[in-house]
């Protein structure tokens, strides 16, 4: 019976039905012992939108730092005390260098990311300039940029210098968002989201779980991302930094509701890029390969100031789950 019943979300999915509340909520609560059966219904359909490959994509931490927002999570915020590395926008040589290292890495995205509320005209600059310089090298390797709020102009300016994909994640539900951030708002997050596809950049928003959301909190937020239309969901699960506000958090997470959440991602967004990411190795535990199975995206390396898994033991991890990495330019 368990299996029917999570096998007919999959053939909603196929054909194109949406995920209801009703019906993620459920997703969320799984018995533990159906476990295995939800996770073989969120393959079904991201083996139909991407086979058994993983993408793989390098952040670059380009500005680190000297951020004037109070987000509770962020160890780069004004009102973390965190011990993290801080500098000013790397010179081109750098980025066109870190990009390099992506493709070592077999990333086949690169993704350049500056903290601070929104990018100056010297960054915007130096970010544009550098993503030319790539595109001339590198012409197979995705760029992707996060450098905060941008307007049209600005999303023009980078999607003309070669930028092919920009990040802004919505982060959590809009009713848990003060809890979260005052300094700006979730409608400010959401309209960049929106600026940057009409400007004909590929959106990429995503989300933290484990930010002290209801289920139901983050369910709307998994909707909101859904219905603004992003191509690629990053998944980060909370990692507590001392120094931040929620540096003494418990986020209350397990590896299998950790599972369950991916799965309502992929069930409720069925064609979009759901990209494990940060917090994966600590949440996950042993369990982070089963992830792959609805997740088709990871970040190799490290997440801008927290050390990841080494790249090698995620190129063994696909392997032995029989996957393959998604080469650059495909």
């Amino acid at each position: 019976m368990a299996e029917m019943r999570w096998d007919s979300l999959a053939e909603q999915a196929l054909v194109g039905e949406q995920l209801s509340l009703e019906q993620a909520l459920e997703v969320l609560a799984a018995p533990d012992e159906e476990l295995i059966d939800l996770l073989a219904a969120a393959f079904r359909v991201r083996r139909h939108h991407f086979g058994k490959r993983v993408r793989l994509n390098f952040l670059v931490n380009a500005k680190s730092g000297h951020c004037g927002e109070d987000c509770g999570y962020c160890s780069q915020s004004r009102v973390s005390t965190a011990e993290i590395p801080r500098h000013q926008l790397l010179a081109k040589d750098e980025l066109v260098e870190a990009a390099e290292r992506a493709l070592e890495l077999k990333a086949s995205t690169c993704c350049i990311v500056t903290s601070a509320r929104k990018p100056s005209a010297r960054e915007l600059h130096g970010v544009a300039e550098a993503a030319e310089e790539i595109k001339q090298r590198h012409p197979e390797l995705k760029l992707c940029a996060c450098l905060g709020e941008i307007d049209a102009e600005q999303a023009r300016s980078l999607r003309e210098s070669g930028i092919d994909r920009y990040n802004h994640n919505l982060n959590t539900a809009a009713s848990h968002y003060p809890e979260v951030c005052t300094t700006h708002t979730h409608a400010d997050r959401a309209r960049t989201v929106e600026t940057v596809a009409k400007a004909g950049l590929s959106p990429c928003s995503g989300l933290i779980v484990g930010l002290g959301e209801t289920r139901e909190q983050l369910v709307e937020a998994c909707f909101a991302l859904r219905d603004s239309g992003t191509d690629s969901i990053p998944v980060n699960f909370l990692l507590p930094i001392e120094g931040t506000p929620l540096g003494s958090h418990d986020p209350g997470l397990d590896p299998r509701y950790c599972l369950k959440a991916l799965c309502m991602f992929r069930l409720a967004c069925p064609e979009r890029e759901i990209r494990l990411a940060a917090g994966r190795e600590v949440h996950l535990g042993s369990l982070q390969p089963l992830a792959l199975y609805p997740a088709n995206s990871i970040f190799v390396s490290d997440y801008l100031t927290e050390p990841g898994q080494a790249p090698e033991d995620d190129y063994r991890m696909i392997e032995e789950l029989g996957f393959e990495i998604e080469p650059a330019g495909s």
